[in-house]
């Protein structure tokens, strides 16, 4: 827990905080690791930021900082419409954070509990399409290069309806691939699982070597949720849920909803396959089959719009009245307190052409150390971004060649069950 004298004045649109060269205007989310702000900057007045910052608590222990600081690395080379954009990572005021465009909407969890409460579901082309978009912003990320145009491997791990944001105009952006993997090196002995059980692929639970297809499982997973209002996945105990994603046996979208045609259940189900060589080779492919079926509706992404705006008709409208207070809010004049050092990317069709460190104090020496450990890591072929604390179960199993490989595996050892 932060000491009052740790804490951050969050400001407001009438009394904006200095933060750097960012201005604070609330805040819009806590976490275990960091708060998000609603901020803008002296140099770009006109744009709406969502800063986050890391708990000053957390930011004495080169651990935590390590782990926010490879979030940030590996978000910042992400440059795709489907996600959110990062625009720099640094420390100001003693503070790390990660300055990110402001996305105002709800997430598909959010939805999808909505249309549980009122009896209704997403309409069918908006599934489609929301899962397409997805599948865009993921095979971005899985085919990004270095510099050197050497694949970097990125494998997000963590898709799921919570990291999914739907904006009040329309766009499908992905949230946080703060424990994404550049997987070159990973191997079935090391075994790191990540993320939230239910949307995992069979391959994740089982400690096995993940590659791109890993994630086209999990929009398979929110496809078919999306489709039926249902969680594919569920258990009474974690042990059950791991083993029944392991199982991976699906039935049919068109089996709780009669709506959904056979071409669009042979998509979702190729998305589900259990063995990783049936499944879509590539995010792309899924994202190019969904928008061939999407063809004849003819849809107009403004539907979606509409609909998820009448979802939540008084958020949208408050929302709205709060972004329009942020945004007239009359900036205060004068210099920046404190000049922040931040790193930003450069990404030139499809590769990282340069990473820029601007404005470094000596009190900044450890955030350069990291930077510089990641821009190694992404030579070498190590994992560019590490977990965040609170953002999904962590369950690392060590090398052990001779023992069981796998958690559900090890689980199964250990409660005196085999195969």
């Amino acid at each position: 827990m932060d000491s009052a004298a740790d804490k951050l004045d969050p400001g407001s649109p009438e009394n904006p905080q200095s933060f750097g060269k960012y201005l604070l205007m609330g805040m819009i989310a806590r976490g275990g690791m960091a708060e998000v702000y609603r901020a803008r900057s002296r140099q770009s007045g006109g744009r709406l930021y969502a800063v986050k910052c890391m708990r000053a608590q957390l930011a004495k222990e080169a651990r935590f900082v390590e782990m926010f600081v490879r979030e940030g690395k590996l978000a910042v080379l992400l440059s795709h419409d489907n996600i959110v954009r990062t625009f720099e990572i640094g420390r100001t005021e003693g503070r790390y954070f990660i300055a990110m465009e402001y996305i105002g909407g709800k997430d598909l969890t959010q939805i999808l509990r909505r249309c549980q409460e009122t009896n209704a579901r997403i309409p069918l082309p908006h599934a489609c399409y929301i899962a397409a978009k997805m599948s865009e912003g993921l095979h971005h990320a899985h085919t990004l290069n270095d510099a050197d145009g050497k694949p970097l491997q990125i494998v997000n791990r963590d898709v799921s309806p919570s990291n999914v944001r739907i904006a009040w105009d329309g766009q499908v952006k992905l949230l946080d691939f703060g424990i994404a993997q550049a997987m070159v090196k990973f191997t079935s002995e090391i075994g790191v699982l990540k993320g939230k059980f239910s949307y995992m692929s069979p391959e994740q639970i089982r400690g096995m070597p993940v590659d791109a297809r890993t994630d086209v499982f999990s929009t398979g997973i929110i496809l078919h949720e999306m489709l039926t209002t249902e969680k594919l996945f569920r258990g009474d105990t974690e042990f059950q849920l791991m083993e029944r994603v392991r199982n991976a046996e699906v039935l049919p979208p068109s089996k709780f909803n009669r709506r959904v045609p056979e071409a669009l259940d042979r998509i979702v189900m190729k998305a589900l396959a259990r063995d990783v060589a049936d499944r879509y080779a590539s995010a792309a492919e899924l994202a190019q089959d969904l928008h061939k079926f999407l063809a004849p509706y003819r849809f107009d992404p403004r539907e979606m719009v509409e609909h998820v705006r009448s979802l939540f008709r008084a958020d949208y409208d408050t929302e709205m009245a709060e972004i329009s207070e942020c945004l007239r809010a009359e900036l205060p004049t004068g210099e920046d307190r404190d000049a922040s050092m931040v790193m930003t990317a450069t990404v030139v069709e499809g590769n990282v052409a340069s990473v820029q460190m601007t404005g470094q104090r000596p009190a900044d020496e450890q955030l350069a150390k990291l930077v510089s450990a990641t821009e190694s890591s992404t030579k070498s072929g190590e994992p560019l971004a590490m977990p965040v604390p609170g953002s999904g179960p962590e369950v690392t199993q060590p090398t052990n060649p001779s023992g069981p490989k796998g958690l559900w595996a090890r689980l199964r050892g250990r409660w005196g069950k085999t195969e």
